[in-house]
């Protein structure tokens, strides 16, 4: 089996690119916060909020100016975290919806947006944090 860590793009990007996606994490990152600090939850904010729409926006205009840099890793991480934890917080509402008739369904609901937000605040953190130190993010 092939190593899942080896970035596939290696080449040097330009350093506006590297701006934008700094830019792009902070967005990502300002969702989750007013989701932490503010009145919505944290997934709620990150999936519903405008600063994380606007980042997945730029994240599809941009795809194609970092297609065969190191940040096009970074670019399918943030898009790729942004429409699991979508997926998953549907998954969970399915889920706890039916669960909810005999009150299971509110504890299971609560407990699974919160791991949501500590997945969707680590994928956002470790991802900066490689960008950062201009590292690819690994891809499966």
């Amino acid at each position: 089996m092939a190593a899942m860590n080896t970035p596939l793009q290696t080449v040097e990007a330009d350093a506006s690119l590297v701006r934008l996606t700094h830019i792009v994490y902070a967005l990502h990152a300002l969702g989750l916060a007013i989701g932490a600090f503010g009145a919505a939850s944290v997934l709620g904010s990150f999936l519903f909020g405008w600063p994380s729409i606007i980042a997945v926006v730029i994240n599809y205009v941009k795809r194609g100016d970092v297609r065969g840099t190191w940040l096009e890793s970074h670019f399918s991480w943030q898009i790729r975290t942004f429409w699991f934890a979508l997926l998953w917080a549907l998954i969970v509402a399915l889920v706890s919806l039916p669960l909810a008739v005999i009150l299971v369904g509110i504890g299971t609901w609560v407990a699974g947006l919160f791991i949501l937000g500590v997945w969707a605040i680590y994928r956002i953190a470790r991802g900066w944090l490689r960008l950062q130190a201009h590292q690819a993010m690994p891809m499966p």
